[in-house]
């Protein structure tokens, strides 16, 4: 039973992980927006809402999420959930232009954010009790994989169709929606093991459940400023494209990054089923060095140089940030047990969304002086990430 339910849980996940790829606030709507004629003042809310809003709601899904001792149809309605968001998406690609086209995006990007955060509260509680410790890492590793290795197809595909129309970026938007749909059905074959006995759940005064876990719990607090200051492969990436002056091969960073998730997701998984604090700062130094060599490549190097660096400096990052979102991952479903666990993962992703939008805001406003700057902020707060990851406890070693 036990390889069947990770067998699931890697198709359920990876066809989640493909729907990111496909429906990607940081590659495939902006291009949408620019081609349909939407205000850029909507394309830069694009990331902010996605990110943002699938942890903010976490810590308040929590006490909910408790109540039900089984969690894997609430998983399942929040894929449900993100497959229509999806196709909303899709459908406003089809009938809507301008302005407005805009409006309606990013109201479903809110929703479809809202369901990813319910998503990843109950499937992390799902993975806990279904794939024993030492092999979750590989599991959600292979998860990732298996949706890098999708996108890649889908983006060879892609380049092969050529010149892309709005309706055909409306398709491909709709079967990004379908992924989420196939996934629901895909997880309902788990085997989720229910514990006996009502769920009390926790108290629902979120926020200050949320705030005294970060002052009174120094493991707690300890991981969320360490993630925070790793946000560098998170947020780095968007900066990139920029200093990429043709912006119309915006499929080519789709490749970079569906290939990035084949290559690293496996290899990041079984390392950080050895130490997953390790591999989170391994990654986030990683990024760091090669988005100096990327600033510094931009600023001396010949227009003949970027045109190959950009691209392939986008994957590298984007391959540490597999790493780093394998390993923070792996780190807090390893942390705690029972309810326990479920606390930790709202309550740190919902301050995660916070500290999202301030960090993001921080490296915009310096990105006013150039995309150089906001990259080299960036990667100084990654260095200072990797020197406090060493505080971390070790909790994935058996």
């Amino acid at each position: 039973m036990s390889n069947s339910n990770a067998r699931y849980f890697i198709w359920s996940n990876g066809l989640q992980n493909l729907g990111d790829q496909i429906v990607a606030s940081k590659t495939v709507l902006p291009a949408l927006f620019n081609a349909a004629g939407v205000p850029a003042f909507f394309t830069g809310l694009l990331t902010p809402i996605r990110e943002s809003g699938s942890m903010l709601p976490q810590a308040a899904l929590t006490p909910w999420v408790t109540t039900h001792r089984a969690r894997k149809r609430l998983w399942m309605i929040g894929s449900t959930g993100q497959a229509i968001s999806g196709a909303v998406i899709a459908l406003a690609a089809f009938f809507i232009r301008g302005a407005w086209l805009g409006v309606v995006v990013l109201l479903a990007l809110a929703a479809l954010s809202l369901f990813r955060a319910l998503c990843s509260i109950a499937g992390k509680d799902v993975q806990a009790r279904t794939i024993s410790k030492g092999q979750r890492g590989r599991v959600t590793g292979s998860a990732a994989a298996l949706g890098g290795g999708a996108t890649l197809l889908a983006g060879v595909i892609l380049f092969l169709l050529g010149d892309l129309t709005i309706s055909t970026m409306g398709i491909v938007l709709l079967v990004g929606a379908s992924t989420w749909a196939i996934a629901t059905w895909v997880f309902s074959h788990v085997e989720e093991p229910v514990p006996e006995g009502e769920q009390e759940g926790i108290d629902k005064s979120w926020w200050s459940d949320t705030w005294k876990l970060f002052t009174g719990d120094a493991q707690f607090r300890n991981s969320v400023i360490v993630r925070a200051l790793l946000l560098v492969s998170a947020l780095s990436t968007a900066f990139i494209v920029l200093l990429h002056d043709d912006l119309s091969g915006i499929y080519g960073f789709v490749l970079a990054s569906g290939l990035a998730s084949l290559v690293g997701g496996r290899v990041s998984g079984i390392f950080s089923d050895r130490s997953s604090k390790n591999t989170m700062a391994a990654g986030a130094a990683i990024s760091s060095v090669i988005i100096l060599l990327i600033v510094a490549s931009s600023h001396w190097a010949p227009d003949s140089v970027n045109a190959w660096v950009m691209p392939l400096g986008f994957f590298a990052v984007n391959l540490a940030h597999t790493a780093v979102r394998v390993a923070r991952k792996t780190y807090v479903v390893d942390m705690a047990g029972g309810d326990k666990r479920t606390q930790y993962v709202g309550a740190a992703n919902t301050m995660m969304g916070i500290i999202l939008l301030i960090v993001g805001g921080i490296s915009s406003v310096i990105a006013l002086a150039g995309p150089e700057a906001a990259l080299i902020f960036l990667a100084l707060v990654g260095f200072v990430g990797v020197w406090r990851a060493g505080s971390l406890k070790e909790v994935s070693r058996t």
